[in-house]
């Protein structure tokens, strides 16, 4: 069976692209254009066996069954815009992903990408690539060499699982302490209050972190303390024709805009913190590579 393997690795994002393959990025974040750029495939050492297989005969790598099932799982548990799956449903989706290994998804911890250890020279780009996407959800894998950062951004009305493939990573989240509709217009200098949800260190193999439209970190920020690979379920996934744009923030502490008056205990203050949203960083640009693990079987309803 073929597996994906990151084969070299670029100057600017540590992630190989085939020969002849460019990515094109602008400010205006997402404005990508994808011109055969592929994760590569490699064979593993087999004996021969002593029947000669038919020339006919494809190999196409199989599907692992988690995956399928993960698949599945999701086209019956996301139902569109406007929804959120019910506790029996995440808890089924947080169980399939929490077996997930690398491999499912055509990766390795013995991949020179997440064995590099040499300095990082300047901001590494992050790399993403699509496993599958429809209206309803979506399967993304992100690629984050060390000290790589996926700024502070929010998800609206999007509920998204998060599962640490392979290395380690500090995540910081939010929530708002007074949630609004993500149609209603803000002020992008204005200053809004927000408990600070997680603050941790995670390290693979841990479990599946879930975010919702309100709660649960909706507002979170990345930073890879090794080479890093996450694989994130979003449903739905984000739309600018349907208002689910991303938005990016900087956060200060609670005491840097408090004057004296405490609209929150003390025992909370530490726990809470002042968001403002900025303009596109540049530091959330990303490139994209063609995914080629294992294919998702698109069965019938």
């Amino acid at each position: 069976m073929k597996r994906v393997i990151l084969n070299k690795l670029l100057e600017k994002n540590f992630l190989m692209v085939e020969a002849g393959g460019l990515v094109e990025q602008r400010k205006d974040n997402m404005n990508i254009r994808h011109v055969n750029s592929k994760v590569r495939y490699v064979n593993k050492t087999i004996k021969k066996n002593r029947y000669k297989k038919r020339k006919d005969q494809a190999l196409v790598p199989r599907v692992p069954k988690v995956l399928q099932e993960l698949f599945i799982s999701c086209r019956e548990v996301f139902k569109g815009p406007g929804t959120v799956p019910p506790a029996s449903d995440v808890n089924k989706l947080c169980s399939i992903l929490d077996k997930m290994k690398p491999e499912d998804v055509g990766l390795s911890r013995n991949l020179q990408f997440f064995k590099a250890t040499g300095v990082v020279k300047g901001t590494p780009r992050v790399t993403y690539t699509t496993i599958y996407q429809c209206d309803e959800f979506s399967l993304c894998i992100f690629f984050l060499p060390a000290t790589a950062v996926i700024p502070l951004h929010n998800h609206p009305e999007m509920t998204v699982f998060s599962k640490l493939l392979l290395g380690k990573m500090h995540i910081k989240s939010y929530d708002w302490v007074d949630p609004v509709s993500s149609r209603d217009s803000m002020p992008p200098s204005q200053l809004r209050l927000a408990r600070l949800k997680a603050d941790s260190v995670f390290t693979a193999p841990c479990d599946t972190s879930v975010l919702y439209p309100t709660t649960g970190g909706n507002i979170h920020q990345f930073t890879a303390i090794t080479p890093c690979a996450v694989l994130d379920v979003l449903g739905p996934p984000y739309s600018k024709e349907d208002d689910r744009d991303c938005s990016y923030y900087k956060d200060f502490p609670y005491s840097a805009f408090s004057n004296g008056e405490s609209t929150v205990s003390e025992e909370q203050s530490d726990c809470s913190g002042w968001l403002e949203e900025i303009e596109v960083p540049e530091s959330s640009q990303m490139d994209r590579i063609e995914y080629l693990g294992p294919q998702i079987i698109e069965t019938s309803y």
